[in-house]
């Protein structure tokens, strides 16, 4: 019998013979097919008029700006942390951005390649108060609320067994499951990536009666993930993101690019109005980007930040040079 590393690899090949040029497919089709959760508060979800919203959902939108030249023509396919490399990897979206964490196996086993990181994470835990617990080595014996297919399940086996302490897992295939699970109380604790635990607090009925605890038990890098095999899409998504960051870095913002435009900087310049052609798109390809959807602090801002109603302080993700390790390379 296969294994499920097979298999998918199995797919992987047979996806990515027959959708070896992505950027030629997404201008045929006008659009781009974007991967995203089924449903995250801050990270990509559906508001209440089916508009997409989110950290990772922008970053399609940035994908779409710079290819396309407008950052609403995207269609965005709701997967689950079981389906989505087999949707990636059979050509069913062009890319995956969905709170996925960057690791050995997804990046050399699976036929997919990270682009960066768009958001630094770690596992973390909540509680009800009323259990009484502050620290989450206080936990040994609880049932704990899990989304299966995740590297959550590993870091939690890995956590309990280094400390000697027991748990039962009760597994769920959404994270809106496993809220509604730890909200009915079939499980002690919740854990996942903390970001992920405070936007999923905000859905309970009681979101004041939860409480995150301070461990931090993994690293865990989120980004955007394409197939491997095709070069000119990997630089483009990748470079999507970067040009985002390196904007903040600049000052450059979507509500200043285009006085900008009259900059004597000479990476002012080159960020906005240049290198095109080396990722085979247009020279506004960038300020498509910024322009429509912002650069990396405005869409942190507004989606995960001091802006929205997640309000997580920037920590990690603040830029390297302001106390934080978000770093893209310079665009020259």
């Amino acid at each position: 019998m296969k294994t499920i590393v097979a298999s998918l690899i199995a797919v992987a090949c047979i996806g990515g013979a027959a959708v070896a040029d992505t950027l030629d497919a997404v201008k045929k089709n006008g659009y781009l097919k974007c991967g995203v959760t089924t449903g995250l508060p801050g990270f990509s979800a559906a508001d209440k008029k089916g508009v997409w919203r989110g950290i990772d959902v922008d970053v399609c939108r940035g994908v779409a700006a710079a290819v396309l030249g407008d950052a609403s023509k995207v269609r965005f396919t709701p997967l689950t942390a079981k389906e989505r490399f087999t949707a990636l990897q059979s050509g069913e979206i062009d890319m995956l951005s969905r709170n996925t964490t960057w690791t050995l196996t997804r990046d050399a086993s699976l036929g997919l390649n990270f682009t960066g990181v768009n958001y630094y994470d770690g596992q973390g835990f909540m509680v009800n108060k009323n259990l009484g617990v502050d620290s989450a080595l206080k936990l040994d014996g609880a049932a704990i609320c899990i989304q299966a297919g995740t590297t959550t399940e590993l870091n939690l086996a890995d956590y309990f067994k280094a400390n000697n302490m027991k748990y039962r897992a009760v597994t769920y295939d959404s994270s809106d499951q496993t809220i509604k699970g730890f909200e009915a109380g079939r499980c002690d604790v919740l854990t996942s990536d903390q970001s992920q635990l405070y936007a999923l607090r905000i859905k309970l009925a009681k979101p004041d009666e939860a409480i995150v605890l301070p461990e931090i038990i993994s690293k865990e890098p989120l980004g955007p993930v394409v197939r491997q095999g095709d070069d000119k899409w990997f630089n483009i998504v990748k470079w999507t993101l970067f040009a985002m960051v390196n904007a903040e870095e600049m000052g450059v913002s979507s509500s200043n690019i285009k006085d900008m435009k009259d900059s004597k900087d000479p990476g002012i310049q080159r960020l906005i109005s240049g290198q095109g052609e080396k990722l085979g798109l247009s020279d506004d390809w960038s300020y498509n980007i910024i322009s429509q959807v912002g650069n990396y602090g405005e869409i942190f801002d507004r989606n995960v930040g001091a802006g929205s109603p997640l309000k997580i302080e920037r920590g990690l993700n603040q830029l390297w040079n302001k106390g934080g390790i978000m770093y893209a390379p310079p665009i020259r």
